[in-house]
């Protein structure tokens, strides 16, 4: 609750009034506002269509003529800017998300990004292969993030809970360098630092993944609510850019990887496997999902984990934050 209570001290800097009827994809403008756009992004492979559309000047294609990606390393870091009104958007965990609405911070959940497989996992030095064998071991991960979501959920699913472990908090990017350096035995991390611990030491098991419970470690788009009155256009341009980035990726594996390696840091080489673990969403699959699956199972299973670790005080109302207009509006001939 710690994200929790960052966000209510911040988020009266927010307006509170937004444009009545903007979420209807007839009103929304075929063209961008002119103006900067102020993203905010962690070095994690499901956002790496931002840095391809960066890279390949398809935020300017679409319109938008100064997009401006800034790098956090912390959740608490993005949690922070956003709520100050230093990001126009920002890229987030689905709990981060809820974490907002439920803290009153005016954002809607514009576009499902990915789903984590394999690129969120616990990992540990040998003879611990199970979670089970995680009772009374040292953890290095980063609170409030999804690795804490994946530790709660996978210790209550075998008949744990935290009060089993000793927690060491450290940022995603220490806690499997911490690992590999023998200073824990159990990490829990996202790629790219999943391979990098694994190419360190590759002794190491993984011994529970996001792919156990799908969507759990998903990460959507959001936009602060005065940003999407003032400039839906915007917001839309913003998708379309997400759209055409995808479909380099897809054309050109080699060239797309390359370019989100560069952007987070590491070697294309050892990233090979990585991104077979995170499923990136198209615009075509968030009009089927966003305002479907996605708010109907998704959320409720993200909430009960979130609950669960203390992320959330209990159930969030998300109907009203979830928007599929700036989706529907993109994807029109």
């Amino acid at each position: 609750m710690i994200a929790r209570r960052i966000v209510q001290a911040l988020c009266g800097t927010l307006a509170a009034t937004l444009l009545a009827g903007a979420s209807l994809a007839s009103e929304l403008p075929d063209t961008p506002e002119p103006g900067p756009v102020r993203m905010g992004l962690e070095p994690w492979l499901g956002y790496g269509q931002w840095h391809i559309a960066d890279k390949q000047d398809l935020f300017k294609a679409a319109g938008l003529d100064d997009v401006v990606l800034v790098n956090f390393s912390t959740d608490a870091a993005i949690d922070t800017a956003l709520a100050a009104g230093e990001l126009d958007a920002a890229n987030v965990a689905t709990h981060k998300a809820m974490a907002f609405v439920a803290a009153g911070l005016d954002v809607r959940i514009v576009a499902l990004l990915d789903v984590s497989t394999m690129g969120d996992a616990i990992i540990a030095a040998p003879p611990i292969a199970l979670v089970t064998d995680l009772d009374g071991k040292r953890i290095a991960y980063e609170p409030g993030s999804t690795g804490d979501i994946l530790l709660q959920y996978a210790l209550t699913r075998n008949g744990l809970s935290i009060d089993d472990v000793t927690p060491v908090p450290l940022e995603a990017a220490e806690a499997g360098k911490a690992l590999v350096e023998g200073k824990v035995p159990v990490a829990i991390t996202y790629e790219p630092y999943l391979s990098l611990a694994r190419n360190g030491d590759d002794t190491i098991e993984t011994v529970f993944t996001a792919g156990a419970e799908p969507g759990l470690i998903s990460d959507v788009l959001v936009v602060r609510e005065d940003f999407a009155a003032a400039r839906p256009g915007a917001v839309v341009a913003l998708l379309k850019s997400w759209q055409a980035s995808l479909d380099f990726y897809e054309a050109d594996l080699a060239r797309g990887r390359a370019i989100i390696a560069e952007a987070v840091g590491a070697d294309p080489k050892a990233l090979k496997t990585a991104f077979d673990g995170v499923v990136f969403y198209s615009l075509g699959q968030n009009r089927k999902v966003l305002t479907g699956s996605f708010l109907t199972d998704i959320i409720p299973n993200v909430e009960d984990a979130a609950v669960g670790a203390g992320l959330l005080d209990g159930p969030v109302d998300m109907r009203r934050a979830v928007d599929g207009s700036f989706v529907k509006k993109a994807l029109e001939p």
